[in-house]
């Protein structure tokens, strides 16, 4: 039977639950497959199918936060005016400021809302899903507007084959409002770990290692990557966090109707669904598509999973993603 779930500890200063009322997602049209790749790096569809079940990815294309936005606020059935709260979570920002998110506003008309963009790497989406649903059961907003989008083919080392094989561009959003008749996010859970600053990062940019004509050949300014290490961490994080967010959430696996882990590597994502027990069928695979789109990534398969009936009225659905930082989350919804 299914379970109710139970109240949270904060639930008695929340004043109003705060459902996903509409989602959105845009992938550019340019597809990059991994023949493409060998003809760049000394790779393989084989190599690169076996070590990471990526097949292609998407690469760059323009307005890609707003595309997805739009369609998110057409299926929510509310108008721009009625965002009070807008957040993007990204790591290739348009510029260093102003946010990416004012940027968004302006192109779609979002006159009333407060704007601000959220770097927590690959774990940004759903930091914002959380800050959103704060300012919402606070009373402060009602209304608020959470993308996620990153192009890292703008930050990819294309001559290194164990990063450039795993990045993809796109963008994803949800809009997030009260709905009396659902309970909506039931439980979030956050975290980070400063200690792994150096496994996943971009060292140069930045006001501490600026671009200059002496070390512009160093590829500074693009991503840098541990794998080993990353994987392993990935797999530690992410499954602590699924499984906190059950138990916060008064679930047992079986209740979770859908898992949406984040879209980096199929071996992650196969060895949470086996750690945790989860059917292969309940959990929710794109990367074969689209490849790591960073915090875009769970955003772009909420959507597809929300428009294609894979998630129904009365679900309960598991996010969890981690990212540079080290980063990680995870949110249990009722849809």
């Amino acid at each position: 039977m299914k379970q109710q779930p139970r109240s949270r500890p904060r639930s008695a200063r929340n004043q109003r639950t705060v459902s996903i009322i509409g989602t959105g997602s845009y992938t550019p049209e340019k597809i990059l497959t991994n023949e493409d790749l060998s003809r760049m790096v000394d790779t393989s569809d084989e190599w690169i199918t076996t070590r990471t079940g990526i097949k292609e990815r998407r690469v760059a294309a323009k307005d890609m936060a707003e595309k997805a936005a739009l369609k998110a606020i057409e299926q929510a059935k509310i108008s721009p005016e009625e965002i009070d709260l807008l957040l993007v979570a990204t790591a290739t920002s348009d510029m260093i400021f102003p946010a990416t998110a004012c940027f968004v506003q302006k192109k779609i008309g979002a006159k009333n809302a407060a704007c601000l963009d959220i770097s927590a790497a690959c774990a940004g989406f759903l930091f914002g899903v959380e800050i959103a649903q704060q300012f919402i059961t606070s009373g402060t907003y009602d209304t608020a507007l959470v993308i996620g989008a990153d192009k890292l083919t703008s930050i990819t080392n294309w001559t290194d084959r164990n990063t450039c094989v795993l990045f993809g561009d796109g963008a994803g959003a949800a809009v997030l409002g009260h709905r009396g008749s659902a309970h909506g996010v039931i439980s979030t859970n956050m975290g980070s770990d400063g200690e792994y600053t150096d496994i996943l990062f971009m060292p140069g940019g930045g006001s501490k290692t600026p671009i200059t004509a002496q070390n512009a050949h160093l590829n500074l300014q693009t991503i840098h990557m541990s794998g080993k290490e990353v994987y392993k961490q990935a797999v530690t994080v992410m499954l602590a966090a699924a499984r906190k967010a059950i138990d916060e959430a008064g679930l047992t696996v079986d209740d979770i109707a859908c898992v949406i882990p984040h879209q980096a590597n199929l071996r992650i994502i196969e060895s949470i669904g086996e750690r945790l027990g989860i059917p292969r069928e309940k959990v929710f695979v794109n990367v074969d598509r689209y490849g790591n789109t960073s915090a875009a990534a769970v955003a772009i398969a909420l959507d597809e999973a929300n428009r294609s009936g894979r998630i129904k009225s009365g679900d309960y659905v598991l996010m969890v993603v981690f990212g540079g930082g080290l980063t990680w989350a995870s949110t249990i919804v009722e849809w």
